[in-house]
């Protein structure tokens, strides 16, 4: 791992874990046909709000910081401030890609932060055991991210036309919190920033690395609310939680 040893400012490893959850939410929210879907409504409160509380109530979580889009910033703050979540660290403006944005988080994580909980603020249903037993395993292994086993048949295809069919065992759909070991995930999000590298998820700027990244049990029920349809089935799934 040279890379990680030629940043500077690496943080001294602690006997006990210290981790910090960055919830992004800085997206554009294009597909909610203009609607910023983190302070949409969700059973009375904005999405974000469902997912800070997640974080909040996890023992696993010491502090969280929030990553939003510049305008809505004030709006957050304002969130925060009349909800009174505990753990709040701070707030910081997100950059034009999701490295940048979770890179902005991690510069505001504490010093004795050991490891990174990267989460989308779109996704307010995760559960705490997603979230414990995802933590629990990337302080064990250095990386964890929660998945769950692709139910479709997927197909490869070029100009609309099918040139594979990949045996559908093998493959997950991951979901967040996605958690590493504090200086592993800086270097590797710094490497790809370095090379220009357009990453979906923060596994992907590990792996590249050549690091293991470990699957976790995912749930059906952690969608991330991106379209109007999506909220639809987020209302419907707490609804059903508040009748159990």
């Amino acid at each position: 791992m040279k890379l990680e040893l030629s940043l500077p400012g690496l943080r001294k490893k602690r006997l006990k874990p210290h981790v910090t959850a960055v919830i992004v939410a800085a997206g554009s929210a294009s597909r909610m046909g203009g609607t910023d879907k983190i302070l949409t409504d969700l059973a009375g409160e904005p999405v974000l709000a469902h997912t800070i509380a997640a974080f909040s109530e996890n023992p696993a979580i010491d502090e969280i910081v929030l990553v939003v889009r510049p305008d809505r910033r004030e709006a957050v703050s304002a969130l925060v401030e009349r909800r009174g979540f505990p753990k709040i660290r701070g707030i910081t403006a997100g950059g034009e890609t999701r490295t940048a944005s979770v890179m902005a988080g991690l510069e505001l994580a504490a010093a004795e932060t050991t490891h990174a909980a990267i989460h989308d603020g779109a996704r307010p249903l995760v559960t705490q055991a997603v979230i414990s037993e995802a933590v629990e395993t990337a302080i064990r292994t250095g990386a964890a991210a929660p998945a769950i086993a692709v139910k479709d048949t997927i197909k490869v295809a070029e100009a609309g036309v099918v040139t594979a069919t990949p045996n559908r065992s093998s493959l997950f759909a991951v979901q967040t919190p996605q958690v590493f070991d504090f200086d592993l995930l800086r270097g590797a999000l710094y490497q790809a920033t370095t090379q220009g590298a357009t990453l979906t998820d923060d596994c992907a700027a590990v792996e590249a690395l050549g690091m293991q990244v470990h699957l976790t049990a995912g749930d059906e029920e952690n969608i991330k609310v991106t379209t109007p349809l999506d909220l639809v089935v987020a209302e419907a799934i707490l609804e059903r939680r508040q009748r159990r």
